[in-house]
């Protein structure tokens, strides 16, 4: 057994799903319930699927895809052709992406994903105490061969751009009236070490004087000071301020890292993002997949993972 997990870890590019499943229980940002949420190893090729085990009477199933993506208000909402919804993904997608999961069934019973600490830390440990385990296939990625971009208009734009290797993510954001957020730029390479150690820590964040609002429109039931940084005017709310004087640009970036998993696969690629948000990044994807000329699906490693199958059968 550790000879095969040895050799296991030299085997990068291959798919890779949970050794284990594993449980977790927390509250639902928008919808303010308590939700139970077990992650479950998947075969080769099965990419990431939500299934609402509270639903028993119509397809409960819903792929992590673009272009299943139904509502972009305040996170990320996913919902299947018979109105099965599952929503506040994205950071639970950051982690799957940043530690190369491909391929793992989400559980829950209930129309979120919980909120944790409002980052993708608790989302990593989770991983990590299941395991990973490496699949008998190379990963295909989706690389990325001209610009591709997005503006709405109104000051926020997000582009594709070509990388020699791997996932590159340069975010900005503006918010004026806010000394304790003003103007902040992050710029990073989508590693797993890069994600677990820079992006994964960041919290959603929100203005106390939306609270009201948000919630008279059904949204934001279950935020508090345990799961987001609030912003009142120019000071934090949360007795223990910010982890970093940027955490807010980096959680930007780790939506973001979220939202592009839900092509189906790892980009390689440039992200640019100016105080863009969740509708931008979808329509960004749309756009990218509806002109073939804009990407080619690449095969990273195959040799490896044919090596690490063959290790696996004569074992």
């Amino acid at each position: 057994m550790n000879a095969e997990i040895q050799t296991m870890t030299l085997y990068k590019n291959c798919e890779k799903t949970l050794q284990n499943a594993i449980p977790c229980v927390g509250v639902g940002l928008h919808s303010g319930q308590k939700i139970h949420m077990t992650m479950k190893p998947a075969p080769v090729g099965t990419g990431i699927v939500f299934v609402r085990t509270d639903v028993t009477d119509k397809d409960n199933r819903i792929p992590a895809k673009y272009d299943h993506v139904v509502d972009t208000r305040m996170c990320s909402c996913l919902g299947n052709k018979d109105g099965v919804i599952v929503g506040t993904i994205e950071h639970l997608m950051g982690a799957l992406n940043g530690l190369g999961i491909t391929n793992a069934f989400i559980e829950v019973d209930g129309p979120e994903v919980p909120l944790m600490d409002g980052s993708a830390a608790d989302f990593v440990t989770l991983i990590e105490c299941a395991g990973v385990m490496n699949q008998d296939e190379p990963v295909k990625a989706l690389k990325i061969l001209k610009e591709v971009s997005f503006d709405d208009g109104k000051g926020a734009s997000v582009a594709l751009l070509p990388a020699d290797n791997g996932m590159e993510i340069d975010f900005m954001i503006d918010f004026p009236a806010s000394s304790v957020i003003g103007r902040q730029e992050y710029s990073i390479a989508l590693t797993e070490d890069s994600f677990k150690d820079s992006i994964a820590y960041a919290r959603t964040f929100g203005f106390a004087k939306d609270i009201d609002m948000l919630r008279s429109m059904g949204l934001a039931k279950g935020g508090s000071l345990e799961n987001a940084v609030v912003v009142d005017g120019n000071k934090v709310l949360n007795p223990e301020g910010t982890r970093s004087e940027n955490e807010f640009v980096v959680h930007k970036t780790l939506d973001a890292v979220g939202d592009l998993y839900q092509v189906g696969m790892p980009i390689i690629g440039r992200f640019e993002g100016t105080k863009s948000g969740h509708m931008h990044t979808n329509m960004l994807l749309r756009l990218l997949m509806a002109d073939e000329g804009s990407y080619e699906i690449v095969t990273l490693d195959e040799y490896d993972c044919r090596a690490y199958r063959s290790n696996r059968k004569s074992a």
